[in-house]
């Protein structure tokens, strides 16, 4: 998919960051919903985005993963580089997302974002937090997972029956959690900070409901039986 400029806004947004391809049956599904996405790369995410067949629009970091020829190329192929210096507080995808966001993305999804280092993608989770992002329909992608972060309100979650659901609680305890069509159902129940009660619950129809009252639950999706 070749860059251009007139897709600089767009209402949805494809992220890729500086990690692995990890293919998978979500990563499948993201895939094949971009049309007339915005294409961000967080420096060495470029890679990854040229190996699943994408030239980014917007190239963005301190650039330290990139070669000159890398960075020339990219800009020959039609990218927009945005420099950072290397002391700066955001990660490379911190500034990914908060562009996506002010381009005017609704929703984004996020490939490469788990990796081998944990507080690496514990941040990169925790970036699903970013106030930029509330109202928008953002996930974190790989393999068969995706992953979200729900904040008080009502969420729907679209799967198949006997898809794994593990709702983790990651603002402290969370309030007023109620679910409808998972196996072992909340009514109105707390998920406190530290116990695994709401891990590897399971889908019970194609749809299930998830109710927040108070808090920040992460909820990873996984196709199939975890």
């Amino acid at each position: 998919m070749a860059a251009a400029e007139s897709l600089i806004c767009a209402m949805k947004a494809l992220i890729f960051a500086n990690g692995k391809a990890k293919n998978g049956v979500m990563v499948g599904r993201a895939l094949s919903d971009v049309e007339g996405a915005l294409i961000i790369a967080a420096d060495g995410g470029a890679r990854l985005a040229s190996k699943l067949g994408f030239s980014p629009h917007i190239v963005i970091g301190d650039m330290d993963s990139l070669s000159s020829d890398e960075l020339h190329q990219l800009e020959q192929d039609g990218a927009k580089l945005c420099r950072y210096p290397p002391e700066k507080d955001e990660t490379d995808l911190e500034l990914a997302l908060i562009v996506a966001a002010e381009k005017g993305a609704t929703w984004i999804r996020v490939l490469g974002a788990t990796g081998g280092r944990f507080d690496q993608t514990l941040a990169n989770v925790y970036l699903l937090a970013l106030p930029q992002l509330d109202n928008i329909d953002i996930a974190l992608v790989a393999k068969k997972q995706i992953i979200r972060l729900f904040r008080a309100g009502q969420h729907t979650i679209h799967g198949a029956v006997g898809d794994t659901i593990s709702l983790i609680p990651v603002s402290g305890d969370v309030f007023g959690i109620t679910t409808h069509n998972l196996q072992y159902p909340l009514r109105d129940e707390t998920l406190h900070f530290g116990p695994a009660r709401g891990i590897s619950n399971v889908m019970q129809a194609e749809t299930a409901q998830i109710s927040v009252g108070d808090g920040w639950v992460l909820c990873v999706h996984t196709v199939g039986r975890a």
